[in-house]
């Protein structure tokens, strides 16, 4: 799942009431912290103002989940299988529900209780590759093109397959108090590549908050709207996630109307850390969209280069020694290897502004209407794309 937050256990000892999940949420989306934990992030949150922005915080190690937030983006790729042939459908209406159908699937995949994962520095990257059982390939790559304000361009292709997804984060968070909310902006552009005149499937991201970092149980939260559309087809769905009321309501819920221009096509509904199905306006048929439950052994395994293959800047090798820190829950050697890298990128920044030299990112190259894409020029023959990508992907620059 993207945001600020969102991983790893804390456990106070004991198993009296107060260790509980608060009730209604999940276990997985719910942290506790002991005592020593709760003193650090007090100590934290004591600096801070109503509607601060936290770009600049730096928060303690035991709140990370390892891995970088170029590679969470990945969690939207885990089960290609509900929009591959999307564009073999004859309908709009039905290819938009397989779009709709796929953007849906991505919020499970996540580890357990309330952490961020790491902020990427200018000029990381993370690539990986997909083999799928049906013998073809997925390719993706992201790079963080700018710091200030933080941008995490995306690319993915699978040419057999006929589908290319393009996007860009401007995650924004604030401190409100009690809870921490991350704005995603930007958008994930979605291209089926076998039904061109679709055009692209245009989706936003809903906001994250994580409750409770004052008192009671830290859990996270998915809420307010998003938006999936396509304009050339006129389909459109408001999707609205639910957050928690103080005194009713539950979590994790999500609802939505598929219109087609101004007909109501549809609505869905569900949880999207469990399920979620489709109704039908006209015939009041229902469907399940997605099941959380049974798609968790069914997530394609991505195919990462080796550590010692990777380059210095790219995102497993860079974090690693943080990664091996909290795999061994040192928190100090966590901090010191987190503010070495930290350390390292200001030297960096601080020598380039010295030479008057500015980062030029090296996959991603930004628009005429300010949207970063994929500096790379794919042929029109769908049997060269994959060749193509690969040397773009990994071709060791000069």
């Amino acid at each position: 799942m993207l945001n600020l937050f969102s991983g790893s256990k804390s456990h106070k000892s004991g198993k009296d009431s107060e260790d509980q999940a608060p009730e209604g949420s999940e276990p997985d989306d719910t942290s506790i912290l002991d005592e020593q934990e709760g003193s650090v992030i007090i100590s934290i949150i004591s600096q801070l103002r109503i509607g601060m922005d936290l770009q600049k915080v730096s928060f303690p190690t035991f709140v990370l989940e390892p891995r970088s937030m170029l590679e969470r983006i990945t969690d939207f790729l885990s089960h290609p299988d509900l929009i591959f042939g999307a564009d073999l459908e004859t309908s709009p209406e039905e290819r938009f529900i397989r779009v709709l159908q796929y953007y849906l699937s991505g919020w499970h995949v996540k580890p357990k209780g309330v952490k961020k994962p790491y902020n990427p520095i200018l000029g990381e990257f993370f690539r990986c590759r997909y083999d799928y059982p049906n013998g073809t390939q997925g390719f993706y790559i992201a790079e963080q093109v700018s710091h200030h304000p933080p941008i995490s361009a995306y690319f993915y292709i699978s040419p057999a397959n006929k589908v290319r997804i393009t996007g860009e984060l401007r995650p924004k968070s604030k401190f409100l108090g009690n809870s921490v909310s991350t704005n995603m902006e930007g958008e994930n552009r979605i291209f089926l590549m076998g039904k061109p005149e679709d055009g692209e499937y245009v989706i936003t991201m809903p906001s994250m908050y994580a409750r409770g970092i004052l008192f009671g149980k830290m859990v996270l939260e998915l809420g307010d709207s998003c938006t999936v559309r396509n304009e050339r087809t006129g389909m459109h769905c408001d999707v609205d996630f639910k957050t928690k009321g103080f005194f009713s309501g539950s979590y994790n819920h999500v609802t939505g109307r598929i219109r087609k221009r101004n007909a109501e096509v549809g609505e869905l509904s569900g949880r999207w850390s469990h399920s979620m199905e489709y109704r039908n306006s006209k015939t009041t048929e229902k469907r399940l969209l997605f099941d959380a439950n049974s798609g968790q052994d069914k997530i394609a395994p991505k195919v990462v280069p080796p550590l010692l293959e990777q380059e210095t800047n790219e995102s497993r090798r860079l974090w690693l020694d943080l990664t091996d820190a909290i795999a061994e829950k040192n928190m100090e050697r966590a901090q010191e290897a987190k503010s070495a890298v930290e350390d390292a990128q200001r030297d960096l920044r601080k020598r380039r502004g010295e030479r008057g030299e500015h980062h030029i990112p090296r996959f991603f190259i930004k628009g005429s209407d300010g949207r970063w894409l994929p500096n790379i020029r794919l042929p029109d023959d769908p049997e060269e794309v994959t060749a193509v990508v690969q040397h773009w992907m990994w071709n060791v620059p000069p």
